[in-house]
């Protein structure tokens, strides 16, 4: 769902939510997820636009955040269909520079910080997960939080002008999905990553991987 470009990245004045106990989510006790699709050159988007037509991704990403806050920049919330602004089944999340936006059905926050502060306080069972949706900009100041990373790769090289955070050697791959026919006849498969926890004696912790 990932818009290439989103007006604003940081925290302003350093503010947003503590950290908890190992510097990462959003100090609450909600585990914040990055969610996007990919080409296998890390593309995003392309002027505004997700180059490609993936059915399976979208039901993917549907079942995925329903019942959840997502949280997104305003040019994302911008490129969404009308008849899906706001996400239906979800806590919509805006994050702008503005403090003059509004927009039927999102709330707005001034930086990544607050909007996760405001996505953590949502009545649970909802407030247990918080997804960032997009855009790039948005999806690397949110890495700091993150804990869990859900990444369709798409069997696809496309020229683009967004490209997808790198995981770091932070991170491991917990579950891969082999990769698949789409109906729209591309190849697609769906990584999960998890953050590596800190080990016993400061290292990192070893995860298996299926």
């Amino acid at each position: 769902m990932a818009d290439p470009q989103d007006d604003d990245p940081l925290r302003p004045g350093g503010g947003g939510p503590p950290a908890p106990p190992g510097g990462h989510g959003t100090g609450r006790g909600a585990e914040v997820g990055l969610i996007w699709a990919q080409t296998l050159d890390g593309v995003i988007g392309a002027d505004n636009d997700m180059p490609w037509r993936l059915p399976e991704d979208l039901e993917h990403f549907r079942a995925t955040t329903l019942g959840h806050p997502v949280v997104m920049g305003r040019r994302t919330w911008d490129a969404l269909p009308p008849r899906f602004r706001p996400l239906p089944g979800r806590r919509n999340i805006v994050v702008t520079r503005d403090p003059q936006w509004a927009a039927d059905g999102a709330e707005r926050a001034g930086s990544v910080g607050e909007a996760l502060e405001l996505a953590a306080g949502s009545p649970a069972p909802a407030a247990g997960q918080v997804w960032v949706i997009g855009g790039g900009q948005i999806y690397r100041a949110a890495m700091e939080y993150a804990v869990t990373l859900s990444v369709t790769e798409i069997d696809l090289s496309v020229a683009g002008d967004t490209y997808a955070p790198a995981p770091g050697p932070g991170w491991s791959v917990v579950e891969e999905q082999g990769w698949r026919p789409s109906t729209s006849g591309l190849r697609y498969r769906i990584l999960r990553y998890e953050r590596r926890r800190p080990g016993p004696n400061g290292g990192e912790a070893a995860q298996d991987v299926p």
